[in-house]
Formats: C-alpha cells, structure tokens, sequence
C-alpha cells in the first residue's frame, strides 16, 4: 500500500493532485486544516493537509515499448523475504484497507471537506453516530456538489437547530411549581447554582424565595447554603427526614418558590435515588431539574442520566462551561432523550456566573462563531 500526505490551498485543488498522482481508487486516510509559514508566529497561511492511499497493486502501469523479460515480470522481491512471506504482506495490507473501508465508512462515503466538518463533530465529542447523520444529512441535501467549510457549518448550524425544536425546551424556564429541586451527583456545583437561581427570582423578579437543604452529609454545603441564605436574606431549612421536609413546606407555605438542595452521592450507587425519596416528595407540586458538569464524561453523562430516569425531570443545567471547550454531550442526552436545557454556568460568582442555554446558543458551542 502507497500512502503519501499532500497539501495545498483548497480541498478541491489537494484533491485534484491526489488523482493525478495516486488515481481515482486512492483512499482518503485523513485530511485536516494546517497553518504554516509566516513569520515569529504570525501570518500563518491556511492549508488543507490529506493523507491519502493506495494499493499499489491498483496503480496504473505505465506504458512501454522494450519487452518485458521474463524475469521482470516478477515481483521484487528482498533476498531476506521469501515469495510466499510477500505475498503474506500483500494480503494483510488488503485486508487492512478493507477493514478501514468497512470501519470507517463516513472517510470512504463523506467528500473530503465535508469529512473535515464531521472530524470536528468528534472532536467535540458528539456521539460518532449523530455526528455521522448530522453530515450525510447536508451532504446528501447538497446533491454532492462541493461547499465551501463555512457553508457546511451554517448547514449544520440550521440542522442542530431544526433537531433540537422538537426535543423539549430550552433557555430559562417559567418555573410552574413552587418548589424546584435540583438533583444530581456530587461535585457538580448544585448548590453554588441554586443560590444563582434564588439570586435571580430575588433580585431581578422580586419574589419571595426560600431555601431546603436536605444535603446533611456534608457540613460545608449546609454552612454554605446558610451563607447565601444570610446574603439573599431569604430563610433556610434542614430536613433530614420527610417529616422535616413537610414541616418546612408547611413553614413556607407563603412563599412565590422553594428552592430545594438535594444531597449529592456516588450516582452509580442505586441506592441514593431510593434514599432521596425518602427524604424529598419528587412527584407532587415540584420541578426537579438535574444538573450536570460539562467536565464529566460522555459515557459517564449517560450512566447518570439513566440513574435519574424514573424521576421526572424537567430540564436539564449544565454547570462549569468555564472549564472545557468540548460540548458535544450537551447535544447527545438532547437529541437521545428528547430532554431540554434550561442554564449553563460558567463560574462561581453568584448571581452573574449563570446565563439561560437557548436552541440558538445550543448550535453556536457546537458549531462555533
């Protein structure tokens, strides 16, 4: 197998060279945007790098007009490397070329720049399958004609948008009941983020707003909590039972919303949504929001989704934007759980560090400016 990498300004003019040299059964292996030359750093020029192959059994044999010997008609072949242990290699190479046609069908099917675009999908960790159907979905509506980049991010920015309308909602909530509890593991910020939510309803919609904190393994959120509730100056509650729980729904009966902080745990452990239920009502007169670190694992996202998945969940929150660039599982649990996402923090500070997650800005942290 012959494998070469070329580059040059555009895709069509690297691919125009590809052909030229290797053919058109050359395999595109992989292709990539480059920036090289300038000066002390700057003024980098932006150049298309394709890595391409081929069998070199496919080549095209070049025309002559001496006979060819007998001799010359074999295989050159190393004194060290007996015939049948080349033509050992020359199969294992075919094989491995037919294992990467059939492995990798979106390098063997996609258009080179399109194929640049689904890369990208990757990078930002989108699941290979919606990645995959994002691309052929604008590929095939393109009629195979060639694009520009840009273009096919636009595309894509408009198909992100269009999948997502249908898949719940998005951007800040009317919240419909007046108690919100917000669950989810421990470590991803959910008190820091109700107090956001409470500073909000506060501050700028003038209501009347207290805390439950059920959250009674650690003493540091109970204090914390207490600290935002002294700045707010909004009343807190502990409940380490129900019992507790409806005593303090009874004690703010009066009140516009009830924020409640619930306990944090290992969310593999089936244990703690049993728990939280004996210790919250998650069914009646209440919006339970899980909230999600954008730092964790996609695979790790999903387990925790499904650990949550008999409780009804209203939205999602996804908290420390400030700490990663990829955001790709955001628009997996969307589009496969047919689930919205109401805010995304991106720091500590309380009230500011919160903005609302609308369809539109969706698109843009996958798609870009």
């Amino acid at each position: 197998m012959k494998v070469k990498k070329f580059k040059g300004a555009t895709m069509p003019e690297v691919m125009q060279v590809v052909r030229k040299e290797l053919g058109s059964d050359a395999v595109i292996l992989n292709s990539k945007v480059i920036h090289e030359g300038g000066f002390l750093g700057l003024f980098k020029k932006r150049k298309i790098e394709v890595l391409a192959a081929i069998d070199k059994t496919t080549l095209p044999k070049k025309k002559t007009d001496q006979p060819i010997k007998p001799e010359m008609q074999q295989s050159k072949i190393p004194p060290n490397m007996s015939s049948s242990n080349h033509d050992a290699v020359l199969k294992e190479l075919r094989d491995m070329k037919k294992w990467m046609q059939q492995n990798n069908n979106q390098t063997a099917e996609f258009q080179p720049v399109f194929q640049l675009v689904y890369e990208k999908l990757l990078d930002q960790e989108v699941d290979q399958e919606i990645a995959y159907d994002l691309i052929e979905t604008i590929q095939a509506r393109s009629n195979n004609e060639e694009m520009e980049e840009t273009n096919i991010w636009s595309q894509l920015s408009f198909e992100i948008k269009h999948r997502l309308s249908n898949k719940g909602t998005f951007g800040i909530p009317t919240f419909d009941r007046k108690y919100i509890h917000l669950v989810g593991p421990t470590g991803v910020g959910k008190t820091t983020t109700i107090a956001k939510l409470a500073a909000h309803c506060v501050l700028k919609q003038q209501k009347k707003v207290a805390f439950i904190t059920t959250d009674t393994y650690r003493i540091a959120a109970i204090e914390q909590l207490k600290t935002y509730s002294k700045i707010l100056d909004v009343p807190i509650e502990i409940a380490y039972n129900l019992e507790d729980y409806q005593k303090a729904k009874e004690k703010f009966d009066d009140y516009d919303f009830v924020f409640v902080d619930t306990a944090g745990r290992n969310f593999r452990d089936e244990k703690y949504i049993k728990e939280l239920g004996k210790i919250v009502d998650l069914n009646h007169e209440v919006d339970t929001f899980l909230v999600l670190s954008l730092t964790t694992r996609g695979s790790d996202l999903e387990d925790i989704y499904q650990q949550f998945r008999n409780i009804p969940i209203k939205q999602l929150i996804f908290t420390k934007k400030d700490e990663t660039k990829t955001y790709g599982s955001v628009l997996n649990l969307c589009l496969n759980h047919n689930i919205g996402v109401a805010y995304i923090t991106n720091g500590q500070d309380v009230p500011d560090d919160i903005e609302e997650l609308s369809i539109e800005k969706m698109a843009k942290l996958i798609v870009g400016d």
